[in-house]
């Protein structure tokens, strides 16, 4: 776990960073791509989500979620994502999709900063903490005159 103090604004000049933002998306993207036919599944897009844990407890005690509802909540995200109803989602909906959901972060982090815990991501793909640290290296070169 690490501790960042971010805004909104630091989220969304990491969205703005085109080159950077689109390599950081496109990097999460190969990595959930398994079997690397440039498309992601339903299958493979629900196994990056269920690392969020986004069911696991309900203010620190474990909740039984029936299956149904589970599969109805991981069907309707990846419906999110999948914006030409293909079955599938490529690199440029999920680029669009990663783009929304970043400046709604943005949007309710706003302009005042924050002191947020970031879990530790083995494959530096945590997309918050690229935004911490590309702020970080630019206002670095800014202090030493580059």
């Amino acid at each position: 776990m690490g501790v960042v103090i971010l805004d909104g604004s630091t989220v969304r000049a990491f969205v703005g960073d085109e080159e950077v933002f689109n390599r950081s998306v496109d990097e999460r993207f190969a990595a959930l791509d398994l079997n690397g036919d440039g498309v992601l599944s339903r299958a493979e897009l629900r196994r990056a989500l269920e690392t969020f844990r986004l069911l696991e407890t309900h203010f620190g005690v474990d909740v039984v979620t029936p299956p149904a509802e589970v599969a109805a909540l991981y069907n309707s995200i990846f419906d999110q994502f999948d914006l030409d109803r293909s079955g599938t989602v490529d690199r440029d909906e999920f680029r669009s999709e990663m783009r929304r959901i970043l400046l709604a972060i943005a949007d309710g982090l706003g302009d005042f900063p924050l002191q947020i815990v970031l879990e530790d991501d083995d494959q530096g793909s945590n997309l918050l903490q690229q935004a911490v640290d590309l702020e970080a290296a630019k206002t670095k070169a800014a202090a030493s005159g580059k």
